[in-house]
């Protein structure tokens, strides 16, 4: 039985405490905030604000985070600390933070998964926009979140550019217009790819990667329609990390897209 502690009581968070609850092979055993659970909830967690205190109490094996950034460094330590492993999915990580978690879990023996998105559809448009991105001069990325998101662009989005980037080894050919009437209007530019963020009530996670060449055009499109989309892959990562002895960065190496 694998013991999972939940960090977040959000609507992330709960969905997936509801749905390790419902797996056979795993134990919620602990909630990470300093707020209440679930009101339907029917179960009593141990929780706390402290990752260490909690981790202590609880002796999970594995942490799943879908907080916020700015939480991140202290519960990788304190991951590190326990020999706790992380299924992480919080996007705007820094650098430094991945690099001490990649660099702990190498020292360690100990499995960690951080990945942009845990849709196995939207993985798989990662894992396609890499292949168009040979043959195609020009692309631009439109990501579209609900209006409760904190960053712009989303982690997803920015991660499939760096990985289109890296697939052509060089720049995107993009167009600068001679003249713009409001700043912002072409987007952030990451790797000579245009990324737009959209942000609107009624939407939960979307993305087009538009390309462009000569007499034609090439789009793809992945839609989180619910949040639900996102747990076949938490659940893939919760049991592949117990199998691992190393970080591993992005569920596309867990679905055998690499």
């Amino acid at each position: 039985m694998i013991r999972v502690v939940v960090s977040g009581t959000g609507q992330m968070g709960a969905l997936v405490l509801e749905t390790v609850e419902g797996a056979e092979d795993m134990q919620a055993v602990g909630i990470l905030e300093p707020v209440a659970p679930p009101s339907d909830s029917h179960t009593v967690y141990a929780m706390h604000a402290d990752p260490n205190e909690l981790f202590e109490l609880v002796k999970p094996d594995v942490v799943v985070d879908f907080t916020h950034a700015s939480g991140v460094p202290a519960l990788v330590e304190a991951a590190l600390a326990h020999g706790v492993r992380a299924v992480i999915g919080t996007s705007g990580i820094s650098e430094e933070t991945l690099t001490r978690l990649r660099h702990g879990c190498a020292e360690q023996g100990l499995g960690a998964v951080v990945a942009s998105n845990f849709a196995i559809g939207a993985v798989m448009l990662m894992y396609m926009a890499r292949l168009g991105a040979r043959y195609f001069e020009s692309a631009e990325i439109i990501e579209m979140h609900h209006d409760g998101k904190v960053d712009a662009p989303s982690g997803t989005a920015l991660n499939t550019a760096q990985l289109m980037r890296e697939a052509r080894e060089h720049d995107f050919t993009s167009n600068v217009p001679e003249l713009t009437h409001l700043d912002g209007t072409r987007g952030g530019l990451e790797g000579g790819v245009r990324i737009h963020s959209v942000r609107l009530p009624g939407l939960v996670a979307h993305q087009e990667v538009i390309f462009g060449g000569q007499g034609q055009t090439l789009t793809l499109r992945h839609d989180s329609t619910g949040r639900d989309s996102f747990m076949p892959g938490v659940l893939l990562a919760i049991r592949e990390v117990m199998e691992r002895d190393h970080l591993v960065e992005g569920l596309d190496q867990l679905v055998g897209l690499t």
